[in-house]
């Protein structure tokens, strides 16, 4: 008799197994009873009649059935899937956590410990976690260890050695172990049969997939529309698509890297070109893939948003909707705080400029696997700063000083906690936390544009358009600006916060998903 695990209905996943269907890659699993192997709905070999599959809601759960991952499609290597996204922020936390290493390697403190840090009692994470993936949070930890070593064997020519390292194992014997017990094979028989990529630079070279539609030109444009030059790039070796430099900070210790990812549209997934300083804590590689993965928005569901949004914009037949409109992240929470700071009254451009100018004169300059690169500067090199070399309001600078002296001192908290610093307000707390947390559910009602954009949609045409004598702080993406100005009287304003908490409840939790298709049809 089948087994369901997964929120879909039996229907829904047999006939997207049966068509290959991408857009539910990642959504659920099959486990095929007669081989004892889990499979991706995209998975090429012939497919297991209905009656000799059972349904998985996460690779994990699968696994955790004594199922073996398919070598053909590579489940590890499907996009990730987050049905709690937007509505368990807690579970959402500490698997972010998780997947920085809190309970993998030399580092790892324990679920107790993880607990203590998300403000819970153990009992009550392990019950999340239950409840949401089918196994512990130490079962999730290790499925991700495993799956993430599986992927560097299948993709990368580093030594099984690195590979343990770089997967938080803390012993070789003990990695040979695991991979052993859990799928049959030992690594270097996997590794044999591995489609590796390196170039001759040392560059590393990971395939990651996603779910269609992706708006890839789309994100291409807002990154370049925002981007620092020499932090930053559009090209590299004649391939278009988009670069960075990133920093990265754990309980591990840190390093610097860069990343650069190619569209590879026919196969749903992007190829990102990786590049490591010298030296870099090889433990803190699963960090920054799921880092590039967050930035680019990989694991993204756009059949689920898309479905809860695309009714809201149909009142207004002029609306041009973007199909896979991904949510596009900054570096960090600090890097996206810093970002909504600048941008406070001034347009894109101008708060792009600024921006630059704050990069070049405190930012880093480091060449890393033949390519000289800024870096976003780090709190300590914006303490106690005139900023002399940027030309906006002394009340700007401050709060930019105190936004780094906080960073330094309480490291990345909920955001919410800034709004003790003069000068930064819920706007800007709510773009930090659309561009810094990718929290898919922001919808930026303050925005001068995007209150534009409702209104039209709405079809409110009698309402005042002008900006809220209240709003101290104006949308860094205003192509104005911006002259503060009152309304003429309090009814308009009482009426447009009554329709803007009636399109927040209507969109949630992808209001940030919305947000920005409203700055796309502007």
């Amino acid at each position: 008799m089948m087994t369901i695990f997964t929120e879909l209905s039996a229907d829904t996943c047999r006939r997207a197994r049966l068509s290959r269907d991408p857009r539910f890659d990642g959504r659920f699993f099959i486990g095929v009873k007669t081989t004892g192997i889990y499979c991706r709905p995209i998975c090429p070999a012939v497919a297991p009649k209905e009656e000799n599959v059972d349904y998985f809601f996460s690779a994990a759960a699968a696994a955790n059935q004594g199922l073996r991952p398919c070598l053909r499609c590579r489940p590890e290597s499907a996009p990730g899937s987050c049905a709690w996204k937007g509505t368990r922020t807690t579970l959402e936390r500490a698997v972010t956590l998780i997947e920085q290493g809190a309970l993998s390697g030399e580092s790892a403190k324990g679920v107790e410990h993880l607990a203590q840090r998300l403000g819970i009692s153990s009992r009550y994470l392990r019950k999340l976690f239950v409840e949401a993936l089918g196994l512990s949070p130490k079962q999730y930890a290790a499925f991700q260890q495993l799956m993430f070593a599986k992927q560097l064997l299948h993709q990368t020519r580093l030594p099984i050695t690195q590979v343990a390292l770089a997967a938080g194992y803390t012993s070789i014997r003990r990695f040979n172990e695991v991979f052993q017990s859990q799928l049959q094979l030992t690594p270097s028989a996997l590794r044999r049969s591995a489609d590796t990529q390196m170039d001759d630079s040392n560059r590393l070279q990971l395939f990651l997939s996603y779910r269609p539609p992706y708006a890839w030109q789309a994100l291409l444009d807002f990154y370049r529309l925002r981007a620092v030059t020499g932090m930053e790039w559009f090209e590299l070796d004649g391939r278009q698509g988009y670069g960075r430099s990133l920093l990265l900070n754990s309980d591990k210790g840190g390093f610097k890297a860069w990343f650069f990812a190619e569209l590879q549209a026919s196969q749903n997934r992007v190829a990102v070109t990786l590049a490591l300083e010298e030296g870099a804590e090889l433990s803190l590689l699963p960090v920054l893939v799921n880092r590039i993965r967050r930035i680019l928005d990989l694991d993204a569901d756009m059949q689920q948003v898309e479905q809860v949004l695309q009714p809201i914009t149909l009142a207004d037949s002029t609306f041009g909707w973007e199909p896979g409109l991904r949510l596009p992240a900054a570096g960090s929470l600090f890097e996206a705080g810093v970002r909504a700071v600048l941008g406070q009254q001034v347009s894109v451009t101008q708060a792009t400029k600024l921006l630059g100018q704050l990069v070049a004169a405190r930012g880093e300059r480091r060449v890393i696997a033949g390519r000289e690169i800024s870096f976003f500067p780090e709190p300590e090199s914006m303490l106690a700063a005139d900023f002399d070399e940027l030309k906006m309001p002394a009340s700007r600078k401050t709060a930019l000083a105190e936004l780094a002296r906080f960073q330094l001192e309480h490291g990345d908290t909920e955001p919410e906690a800034w709004l003790s610093l003069k000068g930064i307000g819920p706007w800007t707390i709510a773009y930090a936390r659309m561009r810094g947390l990718s929290d898919p559910d922001v919808l930026l009602g303050g925005d001068l544009i995007i209150r534009k954009r409702l209104l039209t949609l709405l079809g409110e045409t009698t309402i005042s358009t002008e900006v809220n004598g209240n709003l101290a702080q104006l949308n860094p993406d205003s192509a104005k600006q911006g002259a503060v100005g009152q309304h003429k009287g309090n009814k308009s304003a009482a009426h447009y916060q009554a329709l803007l908490q009636g399109v927040t409840e209507a969109a949630s939790p992808w209001g940030s998903y919305l947000t920005l298709q409203l700055w796309q049809s502007a």
